[in-house]
Order: C-alpha cells, then structure tokens, then sequence
C-alpha cells in the first residue's frame, strides 16, 4: 500500500485525477491559492494584453482606465468561481455537472482546453520571444528561427515536467516565481520611467468621441479576457483547500490576486507607448517582445531574459495543470499526467504553427473574442446555479460519468441538463455575433451600436436572462436542491435515477 505523505512537509508526485481529494489532504491555505492564480498573472503574457490599449490608438490615460476597468469588471464576475473547488473537492467543470448535467460539463472541458491553448501559446511566444532576444543582445548570439523553436520546445518541455508532476510543483515554481516576477517588473519600472511620457496621446481620440469607443471598448474586451481566462481552473487549486475554508475569503484572495495584476497590465500599457513612440514599426506589427528589446537599455537584458524565463514557467503552468487534470475526466482512461503530456502536445503543435505559418495577433484575438463570449456565460450560470441551489451540492453525483456510470441525481435527460446546455449556447452565439474587436475580429452584429463592441454585456446580460426561464420551462427534480429546496424557481416531483455502472 502506498504510504501517504503528507503534501505540505514533503514535495510528492501528484496521484489524484478529479475524484474529490480527500479531507487528510487538503491542506492548502487561502494564501496558497492566491499565489498560485497571482503566478498565473504575473508575467510577460498579461504585459502583452497590456500593450494592445495602445495597439488599439488609446492615450496612455485612456489605456488606464481601459486597463483599470477590464481587470476589475473581469475579476467581479470571476471571484465567484473560487468557491466550488472545496464544496466539491474537484475542478470546476467536474463541478459544473450540477448545473450543466454530468455529460453536459464537456462544456467546461472545452473552454478550459481553449483557454488553455490560448495563454499557453500566449506565453510561449511571448517568453520564448523575449529569452532569444535578451540572449542575443546580452550575450552576442547569432539570432535564427531555429533558435526561437528551441526556445519555444524548452519551455514547451519544462512546463509539461511541471505540470506532469503535480500540483505541489506547481506551487513551489509559484512561490519562486511570484516574488521573483514582481522584483523585475518593478526594476522595470525603474529602467523605463525615464523614458516615458504620460502626456502620450495614441491616435488622438477624444474621451467620448464617436472614434473612442469602438477602441475603448475593444481593449476592455482584451484586458478582461485575462481574469475571464481563470474561470475554468480556480477549483483546480481551491479544491485543495478544506471544506470549511471560508467562501468569501476565497473570492477576495480571487479578486486581490486579479488586482495585483495590474503591474504587469501596467508594465506593457507603459512600454508600449514608449515602443509606438520610439519603435513604432514593431508596434504596427503587432510584435510586443521585438518592440520591447529594441528599447531595453543593456542594463536590462539579464533582468528581462530572468523575467522571460518566470514568466513562461509560471502562466504555462497554470494554464496546461488545469486541462491535463480535466481531459483525464472526459478519458477516463487516460490518467491525470498522459493526458497533460497530450494536451501538451497537442498545444505545441498549434503554438509552432501559430508562430511561424498563421498571424500571431490575429490568433490571440480570435481566442481572446472566445474565451469572454463562451466562458462568461458559463460563469453567469454557475454563479445563478450556486444561489438557486443555496450552495447546496452532491460532489458523488457529479463523479458520475469518470466512472464509467450513468444514472444519479445530475443525469437530468441523458446526462444533460437542458436548462443550462441551452442557456449557455444561445448566450454564447448572441454575444459571439456582437464582437467587435476595432481591425481585428467583427461578428454579424458587430456594427449595431456603431461598431462598439457588446460582447460582454450580452455574455452577462443574455444567460441571466435566459437561464432563469429555462429552468421554467425545464426545471430540475426536487432530490437536487437539499432539505430547504430551490430558491425562487420551480421544480418536478421525478425520483433520481439510480446510478448504473456501465464499465
């Protein structure tokens, strides 16, 4: 039998999958969780989404408030996510069965899979981009694609060992790389202060004029894609808290590690009206690490190649965990570290591709437009879920389809639950259709409020509309609500159908 250690005394490979962890071992703090989603933040990748207010034609001054308001809209909508991961002991899609039925919380899997993907590959090239960059600079490197793909397969190679081991490397690498990333950029802040202007004024916008909104809005919609990215993997780390763990000071860790994103935020907001002012040909090209290394003074090479190296390690990490851990659920088969390495795989292969055949830019906002239109809904549903269920759930119910069974209390009609399926669907498809990210992505409806873009008050407003009524029309059975039943909606007098193993 093996013996079990006890995960805070001694780093351990993690042999958990996505059955509930049990109480003996969730030992994990708030703290911890925090500085995990933090590390997830605090780095090159989030200063890329930084830069795009000033890629859009903002001022340095609306940049901010794009910037300010982004991050704090998107992390409101995202604390409530923290909550699930101790009532359930598993991830969030695991714990979407409740609300999506246990078939149906593929939905789950698949944004974590693109969410995943995309700030995998995000810093990949930009860390990737920014070590080969600094080496050259620093160290005399003759510079060749063929330097910039090994750059990217070793980061590609030491994320994947990472991960593959678990969630306690995982937190070590954070613990290191928190306080390390936050030294630089704050070295960074001292390097370029004197170089930049704040008076800086983008493409001449006026604050309220017809040419302001379409790209204020836009960088919001980029910016907030960042906190929105999380949604689908803060029970990969709360579910390591205990039970009892307070819900609130989960979703103020949630909201202040959010927060503190904006240094990074801040970081590429600054650097890139420096680089549009003194290196603009890299910013019209959308090529944030070369713009930032044609302006780094040699001061800060070895800094920013150390930066590089964190950042890659640190939002790599915390994007491919969550999707190995989740796609070992939708394979049963499959065990939690074979498929990390094929998620893993499977995202290099994309990031190789989207590096040297396809436009980078184009594939970051095309997954940005995603990531906010098909996963806030979902969140919206989950947080309607949890106050309609008064925060009552059945974590063994939602174990049903990893074990090969069928049948229990979340099966709903053939493991899928109507009323949220249905909801999160049309929600998604509404606000895809009114994205308008300014030159780079317009839905059908996207020119209807005169090209600003909607997208996020329809993925907010359209599923709290819609989920309601449709547990109206298909409402739940009373065995799913707990001793003090359903707040505010009806339900059906239907028995729970016994779970059946099937394999």
């Amino acid at each position: 039998m093996r013996e079990e250690v006890d995960p805070n005394i001694r780093l351990s490979f993690e042999h958990h999958g996505i059955e509930p962890i049990p109480s003996a071992e969730r030992s994990a703090t708030v703290f911890d969780f925090m500085r995990v989603e933090w590390g997830g933040l605090n780095s090159l990748a989030t200063a890329v989404l930084g830069a795009f207010p000033i890629v859009l034609g903002l001022s340095f001054w609306q940049g901010l408030v794009a910037v300010i308001t982004g991050i704090a809209i998107g992390a409101l909508i995202l604390a409530p996510m923290a909550i699930f991961g101790p009532i359930s002991g598993t991830n969030n899609a695991v714990a979407s069965s409740a609300h999506f039925g246990v078939v149906g919380r593929i939905v789950g899997s698949f944004l974590s899979l693109l969410t995943a993907i995309a700030f995998f590959s995000i810093s990949v090239w930009s860390s990737g981009d920014a070590v080969v960059g600094a080496a050259i600079r620093a160290f005399g490197i003759a510079g060749s694609e063929g330097l910039y793909a090994a750059s990217y397969a070793l980061f590609v190679a030491s994320v994947m060992a990472v991960c593959v081991y678990g969630f306690r490397m995982m937190l070590l690498v954070n613990k290191v790389a928190v306080v390390a990333s936050s030294g630089l950029f704050l070295i960074g802040f001292y390097v370029f202060w004197g170089r930049f202007d704040s008076g800086f004024p983008g493409a001449g916008f006026q604050w309220g004029g017809a040419h302001f909104w379409p790209a204020f809005a836009s960088a919001v919609l980029i910016i907030l894609a960042n906190p929105i990215s999380f949604g689908a993997f803060l029970g990969d780390w709360s579910r390591y808290t205990p039970r009892d763990t307070s819900k609130f000071a989960l979703m103020v860790a949630s909201t202040g590690a959010q927060l503190l994103g904006l240094v990074p935020c801040a970081f590429g907001l600054i650097t890139a009206s420096i680089i549009a002012r003194d290196a603009p040909t890299f910013l019209a090209s959308i090529n944030y690490a070369g713009g930032l290394l044609a302006i780094t003074p040699a001061r800060f090479f070895i800094p920013l190649f150390a930066l590089a190296l964190l950042s890659g390690m640190s939002t790599g990490t915390t994007s491919l965990y969550g999707t190995g851990l989740d796609f070992s659920s939708v394979f049963p088969r499959l065990s939690r570290a074979v498929a990390t390495l094929m998620i893993g795989s499977i995202s290099a292969v994309l990031i190789f591709i989207g590096r040297f055949w396809w436009n980078v830019i184009d594939s970051i906002t095309a997954f940005v437009s995603l990531i906010v239109v098909a996963t806030t809904p979902w969140m919206v549903i989950m947080t309607l879920g949890y106050l309609f269920r008064r925060g009552y759930y059945l974590p063994e119910a939602m174990q049903v389809f990893n074990r090969g069974a069928k049948g229990g209390a979340y099966w709903f009609q053939g493991g899928w639950n109507l009323a949220g399926c249905l909801s999160w669907a049309s929600s998604s498809l509404i606000a895809l259709m009114t994205v308008n990210i300014r030159g780079q992505f317009v839905g059908w409806l996207g020119n209807f409020a005169g090209g600003i873009d909607l997208s996020l008050l329809a993925a907010v407003v359209v599923p709290a509309i819609l989920y309601p009524i449709f547990l109206y029309v298909f409402p739940e059975p009373r065995g799913v609500f707990g001793p003090d039943g359903p707040r505010g909606i009806p339900t059906t007098d239907a028995p729970i159908e016994p779970v059946i193993f099937e394999r």
